[in-house]
């Protein structure tokens, strides 16, 4: 059985506090260390980790850091994006809910890494709970020490700031967020420049995702080669956080060792099976932008590299497993809905294509389809894949063209029956 890090604290409240953290996690002991090295020899522990973006690119965290400038005429940024919007995920609430402390010391220990003396917390409006504790174990860090002037006696200063979205799926695209950081609106910028070159206010930045963070004091505090072991995959250390959803008997969060389940494993063996013991028609394995897989494609390993082999991704890891009693017309009509919405519109493919497609799948979802409207799905997703500033466009695209494919006798029943077979 892997060792876990997180999820023995979920679900206790005293887990919030400076005193827990302190006494039952070994808090701020990676820090103390931390400050006692250089900023590469940290770095090049986050690299022997490797540890993955938990967010959804799953780039590695260590190679991203190091791209950060050695000297730069601007501040430097941390940013823990900690705005959770894809459908599907939820792993990183619990995080901030529980554990705030670990977050907070890994984005300390991330800014000294960088050469910051500045990082903020990117919270979307709707987490207005986890806010309020994040600000809490703020001010408890302050009257410790670990945040502010001469953190524990040293020349290395730091503050970090809360900063709440307004409820913009776009803004967990880093350079989205990072505009709405600047009180702009809310859009991806072009690229390059990278962040890491020219972020926050125009100096280098460094945007992680939330359990990304949470997972840098065990990496300094046990070292890269201890954390990289827990994974089972050459590329990919640690464990990870499945959030389950949908269909199945034993619905939450799962933390397992990456690439150490396959779907199958995780849904039978962890989840139970399928509720009321129905029979499996699909899993989306990354949240709601990922590519659906079909009952007969879960014996594949849940990691980043063999589900990209089977055309889907891992995305943010939100699981989300449908049944054989659910319309799978009716979910991606939800799906697209929700993307149509949230496309900021700076895009002309992403803007136009996912309400034209919205307006089709909702068409066929009520009986007004025709044939060849399938086909046009493929070619409005086929003409936003790849053709926009950010991923969004790829995110509304993928289920189409996955969901179409793969399931098209569903979409002909619609079509042909003038209605959906479920109603």
């Amino acid at each position: 059985m892997t060792e876990t890090l997180f999820i023995q604290h979920f679900g206790k409240e005293e887990a919030r506090k400076i005193s827990y953290y302190v006494e039952k996690m070994e808090g701020y002991t990676a820090l103390k260390k931390a400050i006692s090295l250089s900023q590469d020899e940290i770095i090049g522990e986050v690299k022997k980790a490797n540890l993955r973006g938990r967010g959804g690119a799953g780039f590695p965290a260590g190679i991203k850091w190091g791209f950060i400038p050695k000297q730069s005429s601007k501040p430097k940024y941390f940013v823990c994006n900690a705005d959770e919007s894809e459908p599907g995920t939820f792993k990183d609430r619990d995080l901030m809910r529980y554990t705030p402390h670990l977050v907070l010391e890994g984005i300390i220990i991330g800014g000294y890494a960088i050469g910051s003396n500045t990082g903020y917390i990117y919270i979307r409006g709707e987490y207005t709970r986890e806010a309020g504790l994040l600000q809490a174990a703020i001010d408890e860090a302050y009257e410790k020490g670990y945040l502010g002037k001469n953190i524990l006696g040293s020349p290395f200063s730091f503050d970090i700031t809360v900063h709440r979205g307004a409820g913009a799926y776009i803004c967990g695209e880093e350079t989205g967020l990072l505009n709405s950081l600047e009180g702009k609106r809310g859009e991806p910028r072009v690229k390059p420049p990278f962040p890491a070159q020219a972020g926050a206010f125009g100096g280098p930045t460094i945007v992680n995702n939330v359990e990304t963070i949470a997972s840098i004091p065990f990496i300094i505090r046990r070292g890269g080669d201890w954390f990289a072991k827990l994974g089972k995959l050459e590329k990919s250390g640690g464990t990870r956080l499945f959030g389950v959803s949908g269909h199945v008997k034993k619905p939450g969060l799962y933390e397992l060792g990456s690439g150490s389940v396959t779907i199958r494993e995780l849904i039978y063996d962890y989840c139970g099976g399928i509720l009321d013991d129905r029979k499996l028609k699909a899993v989306i394995p990354g949240g709601s932008s990922a590519p659906v897989l079909t009952a007969d494609e879960i014996d594949v390993v849940l990691d980043i590299e063999p589900l990209m082999k089977v055309g889907s991704m891992l995305g943010s890891a939100g699981i989300i497993v449908v049944n054989e009693t659910f319309c799978v017309v009716k979910l991606l009509a939800r799906m697209i809905k929700f993307y149509a919405h949230e496309s900021c519109g700076q895009c002309t493919p992403c803007r136009e294509g996912c309400q034209w497609m919205e307006n089709i799948i909702e068409r066929i979802e009520h009986g007004g389809g025709e044939e060849r409207d399938l086909n046009l799905l493929l070619d409005i997703a086929d003409n936003i894949n790849g053709k926009t500033l950010c991923a969004l466009g790829d995110a509304a695209a993928g289920p189409v063209m996955s969901f179409v494919k793969k399931f098209r006798s569903d979409f002909e029943q619609h079509i042909r029956g003038k209605k959906c077979p479920n109603a």
